[in-house]
């Protein structure tokens, strides 16, 4: 499912260090303005416990984990919608994501450059949001201009719609408001879908902060972008990049012990796959065998038919029914004939809405 989140920033505040570590690829990480031009894409694996307990049960000869797509974009400056910089690179590629992963520098470190010469997460974030906030403007503005006098002079139904809903939008972004800020239904969604605008996207703050930190619970500097966050209801992760590099590197084992060293229970990078899994809209069911133990990524809200058809056309084309039954059941039953001796074993037709856990066996004929 080609879903992506795409990591952005200013420069030289450790997006492309963060985005090594979540990949393990080895991306030009320097410490100079633009040292990201073309964006860099990394499959990320997402961490799931429910993987160890069904492949002890089953042990399978093959165990795949569930992944999606996350993006290293080039570093934004000021004046980036008006093509400073790298901004057209940029704007075009973020336009591209489904999610946002926004990292903010929450450090001081002369030995690293600042763009802006100092530290100050807000301003910092700010600067990225008005950038973006005037991309969209302009794209929404374009519009108007193209349909406002057809509108007013055909009366076509759907042209005065679109015209409602870009001014409410265009209204929207001169307060410098984001539009993920703004409840959209249906409809209006589906009038602007085509647009591509960057502010609906949903986004994470991420929290760059350095290693002596790293068992503080805040700084200031956190604290400053945890409440601007709070305000507009989205998230923050706190990380230390750095970290997250050397814990890339470690097997699982080592892993452990350096996290129990640090004295955190789940790495920085962790959290951030898994919540960024989720505000993609992303679930997950299963297929488990002696053969193969797989994770499957899911839109939310997809059905039983839909979701067939991830593994192969043929599953959606010629569906019939799906067996279901839930990971906690086969935890509390212990294996899949005692699930069935319990009733908890059914199924499901076409329609059934797929729930995160659910593992499946689909009967399909072509």
């Amino acid at each position: 499912m080609p879903l992506t989140a795409g990591i952005v920033g200013l420069p030289n505040v450790g997006k492309s260090t963060l985005f090594n570590a979540i990949t393990k690829k080895n991306i030009l990480a320097a410490n100079y303005p633009f040292a990201t031009i073309e964006p860099n894409v990394g499959v990320v694996y997402v961490p799931d416990e429910r993987m160890t307990y069904l492949n002890e049960l089953y042990c399978p000869k093959n165990l795949c984990l569930t992944s999606f797509e996350f993006i290293d974009i080039a570093g934004l400056v000021k004046g980036a919608s008006l093509g400073e910089g790298l901004g057209n690179k940029f704007l075009s590629h973020i336009r591209e994501v489904d999610a946002i992963v926004e990292v903010v520098r929450c450090f001081e470190d002369n030995n690293v450059i600042h763009v802006d010469g100092d530290v100050d997460p807000i301003r910092d974030i700010e600067i990225i949001n008005i950038e973006l906030i005037l991309s969209d403007l302009e794209i929404v503005t374009t519009r108007l201009k193209k349909i406002e006098k057809k509108a007013t002079t055909s009366k076509d139904k759907d042209t005065v719609k679109e015209v409602e809903i870009l001014n409410k939008i265009k209204n929207t972004l001169e307060q410098n408001i984001p539009l993920r800020k703004i409840e959209f239904n249906k409809e209006e969604k589906l009038i602007i879908s085509s647009f591509n605008l960057i502010t609906i996207k949903p986004i994470i703050y991420v929290a760059n902060i350095k290693e002596d930190e790293i068992d503080k619970v805040t700084n200031k500097y956190v604290n400053e972008v945890l409440k601007y966050a709070n305000n507009e209801s989205s998230e923050v992760i706190i990380v230390c990049a750095k970290v997250e590099s050397e814990l890339s590197e470690l097997n699982d084992e080592e892993k452990k012990e350096f996290l129990k060293e640090l004295n955190i229970e789940e790495s920085g990078l962790d959290k951030l796959i898994k919540k960024t899994y989720s505000l993609l809209g992303l679930s997950t069911y299963f297929t488990v065998g002696s053969d193969e133990v797989k994770a499957w990524t899911f839109k939310k809200g997809m059905n039983a038919k839909q979701c067939a058809g991830i593994i192969h056309s043929d599953f959606e084309r010629g569906f019939i029914k799906a067996e279901v039954m839930s990971y906690t059941d086969l935890v509390k039953y212990k294996n899949e004939k005692e699930v069935q001796v319990a009733g908890r074993l059914r199924l499901e037709g076409k329609d059934y809405i797929m729930q995160d856990g659910d593992i499946c066996h689909f009967r399909f004929n072509v």
